[in-house]
């Protein structure tokens, strides 16, 4: 482990990017400070931390900034001493990074465009895409995982960590818009790997409920409408 660290996350309780910096740290047994921002008002060390891409995680470790939520995992994993995040394997590792990206370039624009359509065509169209998705993530776990508990193996791992962080919107989106994501009858393993990471060490305290999800989700829309 690094010497004596001065951290600090920049952070929104609801943003599952952030979720996974925070589950990261608790896994590493980190102390740090956390910053709640309000990104309709954001603060001037945020926009001075990541003057890119103005958003949420930052981690600033001894005052330097580290953005984005991926980079940040995997940094943090590389600095500090504990349980190992990534696979260790170079071929094991490379694959949780494929099915990381796979999960943010794919499922993730997916199912926030449920949450942002503007028409019923337009949801229905995004929860197809979603649905397509997260059929390609419950083959990878069957692959992945070996038959164990999660696709890290019989611990957390960084894909879990990745997905996981998704879990309370995903359901957000069933109570607001009757969308399943993860069903246990279309998506069995995936559905038993989301209770048991919903039931593990690493979330309990750091995934916030889907009541806050969705709270946030009506906020939202309605300062969307105020700005029309």
């Amino acid at each position: 482990m690094a010497g004596k660290e001065d951290l600090t996350l920049l952070g929104l309780v609801v943003s599952p990017f952030v979720v996974r910096v925070r589950i990261a740290l608790g896994m590493k047994g980190v102390s740090y400070e956390y910053v709640e921002e309000d990104l309709f008002s954001k603060s001037e060390l945020l926009l001075a931390s990541n003057p890119v891409h103005k958003k949420v995680p930052v981690l600033i470790h001894n005052g330097k900034p580290v953005c984005e939520s991926l980079v940040i995992v995997q940094y943090v994993d590389e600095l500090f001493a504990g349980p190992s995040i990534l696979p260790t394997d170079p071929y094991e590792r490379a694959t949780a990074r494929f099915w990381a990206a796979f999960v943010d370039d794919k499922l993730v624009p997916a199912w926030i465009g449920i949450l942002k359509a503007k028409t019923e065509d337009e949801r229905a169209e995004k929860a197809t895409e979603t649905l397509a998705a997260i059929d390609q993530v419950e083959a990878a776990l069957a692959e992945l995982s070996d038959g164990k508990a999660f696709f890290g193996g019989d611990s957390i791992g960084y894909l879990d960590v990745v997905l996981g962080s998704c879990l309370f919107w995903f359901e957000a989106l069933r109570r607001m818009h009757g969308v399943g994501i993860i069903d246990s009858g279309r998506t069995p393993l995936l559905g038993a790997w989301a209770e048991r990471f919903g039931e593990s060490a690493e979330a309990k305290g750091v995934v916030p409920g889907a009541d806050e999800a969705v709270q946030y989700a009506h906020k939202l829309a309605a300062a969307i409408a105020a700005a029309k």
